[in-house]
């Protein structure tokens, strides 16, 4: 369910910090209303299960529905999420608000939204992700939007964007949690990458074997990625079916089945 509204015209009139809990269940119920928009909005049970999910979450969490739903009543004391009804009237319902409080477009929502439930990665984990829920063509894409995010206070990184092994992270921590992240000392960018790429060469004609090495690590790294993904698909069908299975049983309620 989208709203008619661009981001330009949002002001960020959103909370700047949330807590861990608040971060998982707002970012439940984002990646959900793109992901499955079939079943949005989302039931307390549905936000309960996509908040306890192991797939695509870090910490892995084991919330109660009692806990959701005060998670959930915060965060509608913060303007980010409201609570609707069914026709029958007999099921509350979640949605969030995250688009009207935010200056994101879609590619920044997909990208707060990966933050928020699994924190602190490195772009190019990002962008795989993200990409579930939004269109990142490029690494340069990827860089330009993170760079924006940054600007607004909303981001924050370890280093420069086009640093190898750089962190970036969501800047929504309460001071409690106090997970700022700490610059590190300089390092190669990509561009001193491509600039030293001519004595790499020379380099490598002279080890043969360590390109073999690392042509076989760069596709066991691909394909337990492409495993990685296909569990984590799988694991969205079976939420997915468990959506469909309340949805009947809400139907059967109402009909005095």
């Amino acid at each position: 369910m989208s709203d008619s509204v661009t981001p330009s015209e949002v002001p960020a009139t959103g909370p700047r910090t949330l807590t861990r809990p608040q971060r998982r269940v707002l970012g439940v119920l984002v990646e959900k209303a793109i992901t499955t928009p079939n079943q949005y909005p989302l039931t307390l049970k549905a936000v309960t299960t996509g908040c306890n999910q192991t797939s695509n979450r870090d910490p892995v969490v084991g919330y109660t529905e009692e806990q959701c739903q005060q998670y959930l009543d915060e965060l509608r004391a913060l303007g980010v999420v409201a609570c609707i009804h069914t026709e029958s009237g007999r099921t509350e319902r979640f949605r969030h608000y995250v688009r009207k409080v935010y200056p994101f477009n879609e590619a920044q929502l997909a990208i707060m939204t990966e933050l928020w439930l699994r924190g602190r990665q490195q772009p190019g984990e990002l962008r795989t992700r993200a990409g579930r829920m939004a269109t990142l063509d490029s690494q340069e894409q990827l860089r330009a939007e993170l760079t924006s995010l940054m600007e607004q206070g909303f981001v924050q990184a370890d280093g420069p964007l086009d640093r190898r092994g750089v962190l970036v992270d969501h800047a929504f921590y309460p001071p409690n949690e106090a997970q700022r992240l700490q610059q590190r000392p300089a390092a190669e960018t990509m561009d001193d990458v491509a600039d030293e790429a001519p004595n790499r060469e020379i380099a490598s004609s002279r080890t043969p074997h360590r390109d073999d090495s690392s042509a076989r690590q760069s596709e066991f790294e691909r394909l337990a990625a492409d495993q990685s993904t296909l569990a984590e698909e799988v694991r969205e069908l079976r939420d997915k079916l468990a959506s469909l299975a309340d949805e009947l049983a809400d139907l059967r309620r109402s009909l005095g089945a």
